[in-house]
């Protein structure tokens, strides 16, 4: 918990010129930062809007910027934050091992750290790392997409990111249900990184190994949209059954037109303004006030049956 006299010094240093990435006009409660992978997906879009909006409305300044995975970037990014005299730093981390050095810097520089969806391998370093529940969200996901391709059936599956945890996680959530179905035959699987064109290509290699698929299960939305593509491109893409995770505004309109089964919907913009009310409370008394550094949000499944009730990048009305 940080003292009195560190929040103090805290406090003035957030109310100095800030030094690098530009000049910012602070708003009371000093400066935000926020750091997210790639704001070209639309996930880490909304997480880095919402974010910054939350920070803005509580009457912080907020700066966001992006590394797209490099841990370097990341390192070169949270020196800016700690140079800037950042009151809080909100992060999605680059690589569950090589992040944790960074975040450490801004921990020994006295500025709370607080994660958002990716975890890193240590804990009590971050001030709370805020995550979607990713094996529950694959356990519904793998469930639904059984459900459309049947007891029997040849997939394949494409992979994120391997230095993010999420994507272990998700993978290891799908084969415990679809290990439940024995005449379901996982053909081949192709690492494609989160990133629509490498799904894309991927895709078609999986396509010119095992042309009689009839399901494709991917890690997020934006490798089964680039999976889509591919599928549409060789004439495929009546016989094979298509599901995503992330709940991404592309994907639900892909849901909509039929294209893809459904998507789990990660509740990006739910535990994004929440990073910032943590960080506000850590700022202002030390604490998050939850006991827990890791903390879990659900996932849930979007099909045609409730696709309408999408009323915002990742946010579904109850």
């Amino acid at each position: 918990m940080f003292t009195t006299t560190r929040r103090a010094i805290l406090m003035a240093a957030a109310s100095l010129p800030l030094l690098a990435g530009g000049a910012f006009a602070q708003g009371s409660g000093g400066l935000i930062s926020i750091i997210v992978t790639d704001p070209a997906n639309p996930y880490w879009l909304t997480e880095g809007n919402v974010a910054k909006k939350t920070a803005e409305d509580m009457g912080y300044k907020a700066a966001v910027s992006a590394h797209k995975g490099d841990t370097n970037t990341e390192s070169t990014l949270i020196d800016t934050a700690i140079t800037n005299k950042s009151a809080a730093i909100i992060l999605d981390p680059a690589n569950a091992d090589g992040s944790v050095g960074a975040v450490k810097k801004a921990v020994d520089a006295g500025i709370p750290v607080i994660l958002v969806n990716a975890e890193i391998n240590q804990e009590g370093l971050a001030k709370a790392q805020l995550v979607s529940n990713n094996a529950q969200g694959a356990a519904i996901g793998a469930q639904a997409w059984q459900e459309a391709i049947g007891d029997k059936g040849k997939y394949v599956e494409l992979f994120g990111n391997p230095a993010d945890n999420n994507a272990a996680t998700r993978s290891n959530g799908y084969e415990t249900v679809l290990t439940q179905y024995p005449d379901l035959q996982k053909a081949g699987r192709e690492v494609a990184n989160w990133d629509r064109t490498q799904g894309y290509q991927k895709m078609q290699s999986l396509l010119q190994a095992n042309p009689d698929i009839n399901g494709v299960i991917s890690g997020n939305d934006e490798m089964a949209l680039g999976a889509i593509a591919a599928l549409k491109e060789a004439g495929k893409l009546a016989q094979v059954k298509v599901g995503g995770f992330d709940g991404s505004p592309d994907a639900v309109a892909a849901v909509k037109a039929g294209e893809m089964q459904y998507t789990v919907l990660q509740p990006v913009a739910t535990f994004s303004a929440e990073a910032v009310r943590q960080a506000d409370k850590v700022i202002k008394g030390g604490s998050t006030g939850v006991d827990t550094e890791k903390q879990l949000f659900d996932c849930v499944l979007i099909t045609k049956d409730n696709a309408d009730k999408y009323t915002a990048p990742f946010t579904l009305s109850q």
